[in-house]
Formats: structure tokens, C-alpha cells, sequence
């Protein structure tokens, strides 16, 4: 809140201190003090602060280089611009409670998962503009304190949610997908074959792989952990790769309509879709893979959780395994890849390490 141009003496200090603590009486009234100021004042005033919406694209693109891929970047931009059109047009500083709870009451029950997220996106857009001075007094996104005790509490996810394929029915699926020839087709054989999240393999590029040596090194910035992770590829996953490296050039190993971008983050899911698969998700195929592993194979545990690049949840454990299991995996993924094989029906077949 400006209190008047000390220049040529128009305000003096003083003048100030007096201004300051009337407005902090004010404050402490429940009052905001700017409302009391004179209309030509309160115009010039309003025009100063940004709506809620400008202020949180320009966030987002001060912020850009602290996200960890662009597909993190478009879910903030999606939801801040999407879940909140309530709200951004107003100014940042009238986003109150209510405002907030206009934006999540409507999803908080039916996506929990986003909706929280969501929340907690608001809170670090108003802490921004706190900061920024534009914003006085609590946060009204917070949790602790305030919205925790306005929202339900929301159901958590429990462990195993995404819905995923029997793998005693995955070589006929195989079959299918195989017959399929399209990038998305090919795309999510390669998540299959290598145990992959889908943003990893969408977002895969050629610099990444060594086909002689059959490595993928997905980098760390492209992975959930923070951590580089080295993927043994199967005989079948290059055989895969190499005829689309012949194609013509794109960093990308599956290329987009879109020049210099990569297949569409749904692209997978769709092609379930149209093989009417809908009652799976692309995540669900490494739950596939680990009840494969853990019930047809004799592969250690330790093995199968560096194949999903999960982290080793024991501390004490993990502060002494420097490995990957690199070869021990590479064992793995030929086997995973065996079962895969296309069947007329499902077999169990005896794998030996």
C-alpha cells in the first residue's frame, strides 16, 4: 500500500508513520485499509495488481527451468488454467477462501489426486504473490489450519489403483498389438518390454540408446526418482528400434504430427482404446510385469524393483547398495521379454536365471 510521494516533502516521515499505523489498526479491524482510499486512488490501485490468471502464467514461465519435463509443466499450466477459469480473472489479492473452495469442492471428491495437487499449486501461486506484496494476511489455500478443516479428507490411492492386465493374458494381447503397426503400437510394446513409465518412453530419444550394446540410459531429469537409469534392452526391443532408427531423422524415437514433439502424452492410452482395452492402463503393464516376476520367476526382489527404477525404501540398505544389478537385470528383461512372446493362448513357461 502506498502512503504518498516523499519527494519535495508531499509526505513526510512523520505523515507516514501516522498513515502506517492507521492502516494497521485497520488491519487488525478485519478492515482492509485499501478499501478506504479514494476512488481515483483505488482505480490506480486495482490496475497495479494482476488477476490471479496473468499473475499465474507469469509464474510458471519465471519458474519453467525449476520443472522437471515439459509434460510436468503442461499439468501445472492445465490445471492452473483449466480447474481455475473462476478465478482468473480476479484480481490475485481477492482470492479468498471462497474462492478456492469454488475451484475445489467440485473435484475434490471425484479426483482427489488432482484436486490435491491443485491445492497445493494455488498455495504456491498466492505464496508467490505474498511475496510479490500483492497478497496480505494467510494464505487461503493453506491445508493445516484452514482448508483441512473445511474439505473432507480425501481418499487416498491405495498401492496397486492403475488397472492392469493379467499376465497370463498378455501374450494374446501381444499378438493383437503386434498386428496393430503404429507408432503408438510400437510405443507401447517398448513400455511393456522394458517395465517403462509412459512419459519415459514418449519422450525417449535416440541419444539415449546404444543398440549395439543394447542400453537405453533414460537421464535423470527425465525420471521420477531424480536418478539415471540404465534399461538392458531385450533382443526383442531391438529388434524393435532398429528398423524405426532407419526412418527418417527425428531426435525423437516416436516422433509427433507436431515438428519436434514427441507423440502425444495420450497416444498410448488411446491405442488401448481402440483395441478395446479401455479397462487397462498403459501404467498398469509394469504391475503386469512385477506379479509376473514375483509369481513365475525366482528373480531376488531387489532385482525386479532397480527393473522398475523404484528406490530402495530401507535407508540404511540403500546407503550401501551402490549397484544396478545391470546384468542380473539384463537376465530379467530376456526372460520378461520370452513371456511376452505372442501365443494363441497364455502359457506358463519355466524360466531359469
Amino acid at each position: 500500500m502506498g502512503l504518498g510521494s516523499a519527494a519535495k516533502g508531499q509526505v513526510s516521515l512523520l505523515q507516514a508513520r501516522e498513515k502506517a499505523a492507521n492502516a494497521r489498526k485497520l488491519l487488525n479491524a478485519g478492515i482492509d485499509p485499501l478499501t478506504t482510499m479514494g476512488k481515483d486512488a483505488r482505480v490506480k490501485r486495482d490496475r497495479a495488481i494482476p488477476s490471479f490468471g496473468a499473475f499465474a502464467d507469469d509464474y510458471l514461465a519465471t519458474h519453467r527451468s525449476k520443472f522437471r519435463s515439459d509434460k510436468h509443466i503442461a499439468q501445472w499450466t492445465m490445471t492452473l488454467t483449466n480447474y481455475c477459469e473462476p478465478i482468473r480473472s480476479r484480481p490475485v489479492n481477492a482470492i479468498d477462501t471462497e474462492a478456492v473452495l469454488k475451484v475445489l469442492q467440485p473435484i475434490w471428491t471425484t479426483i482427489p489426486e488432482t484436486a490435491s495437487r491443485l491445492r497445493g499449486r494455488i498455495e504456491n501461486i498466492l505464496d508467490a504473490a505474498k511475496a510479490k506484496g500483492f497478497l496480505v494476511g494467510e494464505n487461503p489455500a493453506r491445508w493445516r489450519g484452514h482448508l483441512k478443516t473445511l474439505l473432507p479428507a480425501r481418499q487416498r490411492l491405495s498401492r496397486g489403483h492403475h488397472a492392469a492386465l493379467a499376465y497370463d493374458d498378455l501374450p494374446i494381447f501381444m499378438a493383437e498389438l503386434r498386428a496393430r503397426r503404429s507408432s503408438a503400437s510400437q510405443a507401447l510394446e517398448l513400455a511393456i518390454l522394458t517395465a517403462s513409465r509412459s512419459g519415459e518412453v514418449l519422450n525417449a530419444q535416440w541419444r539415449e540408446f546404444d543398440l549395439d550394446k543394447a542400453i537405453w540410459t533414460v537421464p535423470a531429469a527425465r525420471m521420477k526418482a531424480g536418478h539415471e537409469h540404465r534399461i538392458p534392452l531385450s533382443a526383442r526391443a531391438v529388434k524393435l528400434l532398429k528398423p524405426i532408427s532407419r526412418l527418417p531423422h527425428s531426435d525423437f524415437v516416436f516422433p509427433g504430427n507436431a515438428r519436434g514433439k514427441p507423440l502425444s502424452a495420450m497416444a498410448m492410452t488411446m491405442q488401448l482404446r481402440r483395441m478395446n482395452r479401455g479397462d487397462i492402463t498403459v501404467h498398469g503393464f509394469r504391475s503386469t510385469f512385477r506379479d509376473w516376476a514375483s509369481e513365475q520367476t525366482s528373480f531376488p526382489h531387489e532385482t525386479c524393483e532397480h527393473a522398475l527404477a523404484h528406490r530402495i525404501s530401507n535407508k540404511a540398505e540403500a546407503a550401501y547398495r551402490r549397484g544396478d544389478q545391470f546384468e542380473k537385470r539384463r537376465k530379467l528383461m530376456e526372460a520378461w521379454a520370452a513371456f511376452c512372446e505372442p501365443r494363441s493362448s497364455a502359457n506358463v513357461v519355466e524360466l531359469r536365471q
